[in-house]
């Protein structure tokens, strides 16, 4: 079958399957492509088990998930603790009353929303994205849930660019941060 590849994975080593694109989305960035784990049944069941060993004890009710590489992980992880799934978008992209939060990426400025009834008072939410990378998006998602009024129990990430910081940031407001392939490139 040509340009699918199966890959036996024996020992956890999903940064052999993540594929690495220089120069993309533009010149100086490398771009890290996640799609062939996803690809890969059991590459997707070791995410999930890794995930699962680091926060299943957690008294988590929602998975939020950031577009949108970010649904796929929450969606991995919500079927797999039982629990709902909350959406943060790209503005525009949601139905009904939104909040709205704008922040610095890697190259600009973007905006976010999260509709507003997605989130309960004190609702504890687990954040899951592909990658950590400058935090932004991360960070300005946590204001948005907290704002809702839920509480942030901590972040699930396949992939942490560490030497953007992002994941730092994070750790240094208090939050939790499970990565499960580090890049210092």
């Amino acid at each position: 079958m040509q340009g699918f590849e199966m890959v036996e994975i024996n020992t956890l080593d999903l940064k052999s399957l993540i594929r690495s694109y220089k120069d993309f989305p533009k010149e100086g960035v490398v771009f890290r492509d996640i799609n062939p784990l996803f690809r890969n049944s059991q590459a997707i069941t070791e995410i999930s088990r890794e995930f699962i060993k680091e926060d299943e004890s957690q008294d988590i009710d929602l998975i939020v998930g950031i577009e949108s590489r970010g649904f796929t992980i929450a969606s991995l992880l919500a079927g797999n603790f039982n629990k709902g799934i909350v959406l943060v978008r790209k503005a525009g992209k949601l139905p009904g009353e939104t909040l709205k939060r704008n922040y610095e990426i890697e190259y600009g400025n973007a905006t976010i929303e999260i509709q507003k009834d997605a989130v309960t008072a004190n609702q504890k939410v687990l954040i899951a994205d592909d990658l950590i990378a400058t935090g932004g998006t991360a960070l300005a998602t946590a204001e948005l849930i907290q704002e809702l009024g839920g509480v942030v129990f901590g972040f699930a990430f396949i992939i942490d660019l560490i030497h953007l910081g992002g994941s730092d940031k994070l750790r240094n407001k208090g939050y939790k941060v499970n990565s499960l392939v580090k890049y210092d490139d």
